[in-house]
This record gives C-alpha cells, structure tokens and sequence, in this order.
C-alpha cells in the first residue's frame, strides 16, 4: 500500500494500522499515480478535515486526471503535539514548524505564545527540521515524536476538540456491497440552464436518497464553471441507486462515479 508519507504522519499512522507493506510517496499525486500503474494495488489519501474542510487537490485529482475508485474511507481524530528537543521549555520557544494544515488547525495556542510560524512538507518533515534546534518546537503526531526522539511538550494543542480527518483508501476497484455503504459521485450541469443544480438535486429528494456531503470545485475551464462532488447513501449496484445514477449522468455535462465503499464504523 502506498501512502503520503514520509514516516510520522498522520496518513501513515493510518496506512500501519491497514498494511505492513508500504511504501512512502511524498505527495497526493505520486500516491495516485503508483495505484493507477499498478506499481502498488492500493493507497490511501487525506481527503477531508473537520476544520480546515476538503484537500482539494485529492478532489481535483480524483475528477480530473485518474480513473481510481474510493475502496474504503477511515476517519482519524486528530491531536497535534507541541514536540520538542528533550529539555526544551515552552517559554523558550521563538519558532514553530509543520504542515500547513497543522498549523492552522492550531492558529489559537501559536498566537498566545507569540511563537513565529513556518510551514513544512508534511507534520513528520516538520519534527525532523527541528532535531538539535533549541528554540524551535514542531506540530506533530506522536508518532512522529518516537520516530526522531523528541519530546511531547504539550498534548492536543489543536484549536477545536473534534478534530478529525477522513483520508481514503484508493485502487483500481471500489468495494462489494455490504448493506451499509456510501456513494461518491463528481458531475458538471449544462451551461446556462436555469435550475439544474435544483433538478440534480430533486432527484435525490423524490427517491429519498440521504445525501452525506455536496461541495463545489472549479472545473477549471473558467470562472462560473463549476464540478459538484456528492456523497449518498447507498452503493452504486443497489437498484434504486443505479436508477438515480442513470439519471444524473442523463442530466449533466460530465458524470463520473469515484467508488461505492463501506460507510465508517466509529
């Protein structure tokens, strides 16, 4: 299994509680990319945050360049460390390292402290940049602490409690139905036609179909050009799903299905 890497991140603590082979990429598209040339027959992916909200580039990738299906989605509560060099104090503290996301997800304790931010590859490239540094600390898993040796000064340093990030395993297949699944489809309307996101959606409401998520994207063909992203209750072989699918693919510019998959079991 293929997995964003490097060692210590979050998706990594993720893909070794689903594998023992795996084999680090350092970005989403080399992730992707290993699965759809079949150099590795599954890899797993963030795709959404509870706080910072979807990782658009897995949602780009996904209706845009390959043709990979949503095996299964596992959802993991996410608490950020304050890590450091043994014996480092937090009024020492000048500096802060680590992935974008982290860092936003923890904007609240970085501005009480008056620690200056700086944004890194991943959370794991965050903690080794900061090995022999006495006035820098990093935001991390721990994991990630182990890994490098370093000091967990401070737990769950994240801004909201809940915060839980959804990450995707991809191959070039999606699941059997269980009985308990979920549906993710990406489709663009026809241009200027009044009402037809409303009609898209209508025919959801007529079947009763529970819908778990709707966003939009740019469909990069210009402004006001849009691809939605849904996800709904039911797997795609159900009969009444394949009949609802049939008829958005009818009704829109572009369809395309990314994966019928098991819901998450808490």
């Amino acid at each position: 299994m293929s997995f964003l890497g490097p060692k210590g991140t979050f998706t990594h603590e993720v893909a070794s509680k689903l594998s023992d082979n795996l084999i680090s990429f350092c970005t989403i598209p080399a992730v992707l990319e290993s699965v759809s040339t079949g150099e590795c027959d599954k890899g797993i992916v963030p795709i959404e945050n509870s706080i910072e909200g979807s990782v658009t580039q897995t949602l780009d990738l996904f209706a845009h360049k390959y043709n990979l299906k949503i095996l299964n989605e596992v959802v993991l509560p996410i608490n950020h460390n304050l890590i450091v060099n043994k014996g480092v104090k937090l009024e020492e503290i000048t500096d802060i390292y680590s992935h974008s996301q982290a860092l936003g997800q923890c904007q609240n304790f970085i501005n009480q402290n008056n620690i200056q931010p700086h944004f890194a590859i991943s959370t794991a490239n965050a903690v080794k940049s900061i090995v022999g540094m006495e006035n820098a600390a990093a935001i991390g898993n721990k994991k990630a602490a182990e890994l490098y040796d370093m000091d967990i000064l401070i737990d769950n340093i994240q801004d909201v409690s809940n915060n839980e990030t959804r990450f995707v395993v991809v191959s070039n297949h999606d699941h059997v139905p269980t009985g308990n699944d979920k549906t993710s489809i990406a489709f663009s309307i026809f241009e200027d036609s009044p009402g037809a996101l409303y009609k898209i959606l209508g025919i959801f409401y007529e079947a009763n179909i529970n819908l778990a998520k709707i966003e939009s994207r740019p469909s990069k063909k210009g402004l006001g050009n849009y691809i939605f992203f849904i996800d709904l209750v039911g797997h795609r072989l159900d009969e009444n799903i394949k009949n609802i699918l049939g008829r958005i693919e009818d009704n829109t510019s572009f369809f395309k299905v990314l994966g019928s998959y098991p819901i998450f079991q808490r």
